[in-house]
């Protein structure tokens, strides 16, 4: 899987490509966790456009983050997510704690 890191404002904007499953997720969590630490940022919004497959193992990936940034009163949602994506979202119970937004714009006007 390839992250790629935008900011904007005080937004840590994570482009996801690939396929995020058990064998990916360890150095996903390492690179972000990484990112969050170097920037500093408490807020941040995950881009799922580029994500051909996710597994439960992309639920733990995104409660990680989240977890270690609302510490700090921070934020996390999610954009762009396919259908399958989304199912995988929703039967794990995400939607409770995290919001998803139809757009960047959308998720940036609303941190």
């Amino acid at each position: 899987m390839q992250l790629v890191f935008d900011k904007k404002d005080d937004v840590l904007i994570v482009k996801m490509i690939g396929e995020l499953d058990h064998h990916s997720a360890e150095e996903v969590r390492i690179k972000l966790d990484n990112k969050i630490d170097e920037t500093g940022l408490n807020k941040i919004i995950f881009d799922f456009a580029g994500v051909n497959f996710m597994d439960s193992s992309g639920i733990g990936v995104v409660i990680g983050r989240y977890k270690k940034v609302k510490e700090f009163n921070g934020k996390v949602a999610l954009i762009n997510l396919k259908p399958h994506v989304k199912k995988v979202f929703e039967l794990g119970g995400l939607f409770k704690i995290i919001k998803e937004y139809d757009s960047l714009q959308k998720a940036l006007v609303e941190f």
